[in-house]
């Protein structure tokens, strides 16, 4: 089993320090990965915590220049708040510069006020994805590119969108409803969900039984505050047993807990489930 960490890049104990510190040392402990979130913006008066969130693509740059072998994680992007073009161009920048240590969490979004902010049709999130994908996988293998859009604002006949990536960039889908499901199984390169192992089993008995290769992964996201290791550790056994492949760890309550120790703790745990 492959383990990541979040890094401190959202609430209120989130600083540029912080995050370069936590991504040298998890690239020292032989962790996986590094992840950020997303929001762009929330609703004050609604939002349950610290509305502070670094930009996730700025975020992953930063955090490249200062690492060699780390992977770089989005839990999640969510793309059909974004237009697909200048997220593509991001994107591939992004993984070009890292040298291909990218992997792509992707979802549909939840927070309806986000979307009217930002001038994104809300309750057609789930086409916008499915368009915005193949919009940008056809711009970064297609040279020039013609895309016929029907739900996001584009014209696209006989373009090129340079720089494309040095390799595919993996894309893991972070949602649990029933088009989610058929949508990760038909284009997606891995699922990043959360719950406990109990709740996540069946989910992955479905995934597998409809992605059955091995290298459509496994992801789990999972809250720990880095105190009782025994309790962790039967939780990746109980991961592991149950078909999880990767676990991104988050701490329980990234606005009280102390981060340091949390990253310490799952470096702890590295050694024996790699």
């Amino acid at each position: 089993m492959q383990l990541g960490i979040h890094l401190p890049q959202a609430g209120s104990q989130a600083t540029p320090q912080l995050i370069r510190r936590h991504a040298m040392r998890a690239e020292a402990l032989g962790l996986s990965d590094v992840w950020v979130s997303e929001h762009i913006i929330v609703p004050r008066q609604e939002f349950p915590r610290s509305p502070l969130f670094y930009d996730p693509l700025m975020t992953l740059s930063w955090v490249a220049a200062v690492t060699e072998r780390v992977r770089l994680g989005t839990s999640v992007i969510v793309l059909p708040m974004r237009h697909p073009l200048p997220l593509a161009k991001e994107l591939s920048t992004l993984q070009n510069l890292s040298g291909g240590r990218l992997i792509l969490g992707v979802g549909v979004g939840w927070l309806e006020a986000e979307f009217k902010a930002l001038g994104a049709p809300f309750h057609e999130r789930g086409r916008r994805m499915d368009e915005g994908i193949a919009m940008m996988r056809a711009v970064w293998s297609e040279d020039p590119v013609t895309f016929e859009a029907r739900y996001i604002p584009a014209e696209i006949r006989g373009l090129t969108m340079l720089p494309q990536p040095i390799r595919p960039i993996p894309m893991w889908h972070g949602s649990r409803s029933e088009p989610a499901h058929r949508r990760t199984v038909r284009i997606g390169d891995g699922w990043h969900g959360t719950g406990t192992p109990e709740e996540v089993k069946p989910i992955i008995a479905r995934l597998r039984r409809d992605r059955p290769e091995p290298d459509f992964t496994i992801s789990v996201r999972s809250h720990w505050d880095g105190r009782d290791q025994g309790v962790m550790s039967e939780r990746l056994a109980a991961f592991a047993e149950a078909g999880v492949q990767h676990v991104m760890v988050h701490p329980q309550d990234r606005e009280v807990d102390d981060w340091d120790s949390v990253i310490e703790a799952v470096g702890r745990l590295a050694g024996p489930v790699h």
